[in-house]
């Protein structure tokens, strides 16, 4: 893997560790930064030693959201160039929203706009208290688009709604309450409980049922009711046809502790 500016990534006992760091920019968002995330999430997706990733930063904000700079250099793009770049970002929200591997935000911090859409497209999201979380693209005559998508399916129209439109920054608690955090945790127990939980997935987990459940919760959103049951009886046919499925089966049946 190519060595980045921005972006940092080391695999750890089974775990790729992706980080921003950009911290005299509060980690802010522009084309090389959502490029190089872009690469790093592939490279982790890639790795037979990886089985679930930790996207994290380096600074006292997890995302500012858009780089102040990079925004107004859009202002003078044409359509067709701002298409191209909207384009970059909707692949990496997609992309970590649909990867096989589990992908867990470690926010130590503010995470705006697009940085709140960034740990939203996560799996899991742990934060600090003190961190603040909002999409606040309507308070600069800007619309939260990609992350719309990602937030109505996760929230509920209701909640997504609220935020949206509001454009309000939110306490950790009440972002926990909504659905975008897993878990609040003190800022020098975070690192820890975040590793601590990517292990017990690791140690507990199959791997090929973690991928084909990601994969179904992206899928089944989008099908009526009748489409959906029979898609989901599909993947529970094929998933027994799997060798984490038969291996864990036989370890059940013989009182067996697996190790995955």
């Amino acid at each position: 893997m190519m060595e980045m500016e921005y972006i940092d990534y080391v695999c750890s006992e089974r775990i790729g560790f992706i980080t921003l760091n950009r911290p005299d920019k509060r980690n802010a968002l522009n084309f090389k930064v959502v490029k190089e995330l872009k690469e790093a999430f592939t490279e982790a997706g890639k790795d037979s030693s990886v089985k679930v990733i930790i996207l994290r930063a380096e600074g006292s904000a997890f995302c500012a959201g858009a780089d102040l700079e990079y925004l107004k250099q859009l202002q003078a793009n044409s359509y067709e160039e701002n298409l191209e770049d909207s384009n970059h970002l909707k692949e990496l929200f997609h992309m970590i929203y649909t990867m096989e591997k589990v992908v867990i935000a470690q926010v130590q911090g503010h995470a705006i706009a697009g940085g709140c859409g960034l740990a939203s497209v996560c799996d899991f999201a742990f934060s600090v208290p003190e961190a603040r979380f909002g999409y606040t693209e309507v308070k600069i005559g800007f619309v939260p688009a990609i992350v719309m998508f990602f937030l109505i399916r996760k929230l509920g129209e209701a909640r997504a709604r609220k935020l949206l439109l509001s454009g309000e920054l939110i306490g950790a608690e009440l972002a926990k309450e909504y659905g975008i955090l897993y878990e609040v945790v003190r800022p020098d127990a975070l690192a820890e409980t975040v590793i601590n939980f990517a292990k017990n997935l690791i140690e507990n987990n199959a791997a090929q049922s973690m991928a084909l459940t990601k994969n179904m919760i992206a899928e089944i959103q989008s099908k009526d009711m009748d489409a959906g049951l029979n898609y989901a009886a599909e993947m529970n046919a094929s998933a027994r046809a799997t060798a984490d499925c038969q291996r864990g089966i036989a370890a059940f049946l013989e009182k067996k502790k697996i190790k995955w």
